[in-house]
Formats: C-alpha cells, sequence, structure tokens
C-alpha cells in the first residue's frame, strides 16, 4: 500500500524526469540548411561553427541535414527549425510561408553573388551556343543554381524549355559539376563559390570542364531566423556571427569552411529582386 510519503517520492522523481526535458527543449537551437551541397560536406562545414555558437548563445546546438529546400522552409514553418541557412530564393519563400522569418546576417560575398556557367564541350562559347543542348540546373529552388540563371537567360532571350534539348534538375550545385563532367549534360549552372572550391580541392578537372559564362551580380544567402524567437537570442546570434574574424586563429577554420571574409547584416529587403525574379518566373503564386 502506498503512503503519503510514497506518493511524494513519487512525485518528486516525475517532476525530476520531466524538468530536463522542459530545459533542453527551451535551450536547444535547430539548425538546418539548403542541401546545395552533399549532406556530408554541410556537417562538416557546420561542426566548428556549431560548437562556436554554442559557447556564444549558451544554447545546445543540433544541426539536421535534410533531403530538400521545402523540407527547410517546412522546418521553419512549423517550429521545428529556430536557425537555417537559406539561398535568396528560399528565404522569400520561408518569408511568404512563415510571414515573420528574419534574414539576420549574410557572408559579404553575398551582397554580390554570381552563378557560373560550365561545359566540357569546346563549342559552347557563349549562352547563345546552349541552344539545342543538353542542359542541367541545380535544384529547382535553388536561387543560384536555378532561379537567377534563367532569370538572366529569359534576359538574353533564351527560354531553357523551349530553346534547350532537354532540362534536366541535378539536385545540388556539386552534382551538377558532375553531370557536365560526365557528359550527362553538355552544360550547367552552379554558385560560384561551390565550383570555386571544386577547384580549389582539385575535384574537378579544369582541362576539361571550364567556366564558359558568369551572370551579373545578386543578393544571395543568409541565416534566418524565425521571427517568433527570444529578441535577446537573436541579438546573440547576430552578434555571434558579426564578431567572426578571420585574422582570429579560434575562428579561421569556421570562416574558411563558411567561405566568409567576414559576415555582415541583412534585412528582408535586400532580397526584393529576388521575389520579382521568382514571380516573374511563375514561381511563385
Amino acid at each position: 500500500m502506498l503512503t503519503i510519503r510514497h506518493w511524494v517520492t513519487l512525485g518528486v522523481i516525475f517532476l525530476s524526469i520531466g524538468l530536463p526535458e522542459t530545459g533542453m527543449a527551451q535551450n536547444l537551437l535547430r539548425v538546418s540548411a539548403i542541401p546545395d551541397e552533399a549532406p556530408t560536406e554541410l556537417q562538416r562545414k557546420f561542426a566548428p561553427l556549431g560548437k562556436y555558437l554554442e559557447r556564444e548563445t549558451g544554447q545546445r546546438v543540433q544541426f539536421t541535414p535534410v533531403t530538400d529546400y521545402a523540407a527547410v522552409v517546412e522546418g521553419l514553418a512549423t517550429r521545428k527549425l529556430e536557425m537555417a541557412w537559406l539561398g535568396g530564393f528560399t528565404f522569400v519563400q520561408a518569408r511568404l510561408r512563415t510571414g515573420t522569418a528574419i534574414p539576420i546576417v549574410q557572408r559579404k560575398e553575398d551582397e554580390a553573388f554570381i552563378s557560373r556557367f560550365i561545359t566540357a564541350n569546346p563549342n559552347i562559347r557563349s549562352l547563345a551556343d546552349l541552344k539545342g543542348r543538353n542542359f542541367a540546373f541545380g535544384s529547382p529552388s535553388s536561387t543560384s543554381g536555378s532561379l537567377m540563371p534563367r532569370y538572366f537567360l529569359l534576359k538574353a532571350g533564351i527560354v531553357p524549355e523551349r530553346d534547350f534539348k532537354n532540362v534536366a534538375y541535378s539536385g545540388a550545385h556539386d552534382a551538377t559539376v558532375a553531370f557536365v563532367a560526365s557528359g550527362k549534360v553538355e552544360a550547367g549552372v552552379l554558385n560560384a563559390s561551390v565550383w570555386d572550391k571544386l577547384v580549389e580541392s582539385e575535384k574537378v578537372d579544369t582541362s576539361k570542364v571550364r567556366v564558359f559564362a558568369t551572370t551579373p551580380p545578386y543578393y544571395d544567402y543568409n541565416w534566418t531566423v524565425r521571427g517568433d524567437l527570444d529578441p535577446a537570442l537573436v541579438k546573440k546570434l547576430t552578434d555571434a556571427f558579426l564578431k567572426l574574424d578571420p585574422a582570429n586563429p579560434a575562428h579561421k577554420e569556421i570562416m574558411e569552411l563558411q567561405r566568409a571574409s567576414r559576415f555582415i547584416p541583412t534585412k528582408a529587403e535586400n532580397y526584393k529582386s529576388i521575389e520579382e525574379a521568382a514571380r516573374s518566373a511563375g514561381l511563385l503564386k
């Protein structure tokens, strides 16, 4: 038979079990990123940044890679993520989907981002030479691998579905390079940052695959948080990114992996041109 003392003891046990879970939920920063590269590469790039953010915010940081761009937007909208690395177009989608998503910082490089058109075909020298060819974009939701290159192709009078022999979607920037290198397509487009990284790491044979055109600059990637986060936490996160300095040995690896010279503040208004490009392409209702 349970006495009052037994019930009190059990109550303390139940509370002690429940409290850590509540504390963990309140102190867990769930982060993800659009899968513009292989999941293993995204996790490798984020690992030191995650540890740094834990120290700066006092939050436990959990990074979860996803299989497609839409999953990141949905994660923010359904409150399963607190923060995400988004492309310009994905940010526009997240802002429209949630109504409150806030871009807090971007790399200095993202103020004037570019995409590179690549080929292994010696007969392709300009965008006009793409007519009648097999071509690969990255993900349909990619700013630098699809939306903005398509926008600039249209401005050049080239309609992919009309003028290309076939349009493929590789799903990621590094996959686009593989498509071109293997001859699966005759040309493709990807963001300049991933292209430069693949060249530097000698993961692409530039004697075969080369850049033949580059887009004009546009705003792209940013770190975005949910609009309902505690403003104090948002400030801690923002300040943490802005403090990162490649001249600081403790920050060097983080900045190299993020391919950033420094982080700067950003705002939703910077992505109005991305929204306009998406609407003109019929990708937003």
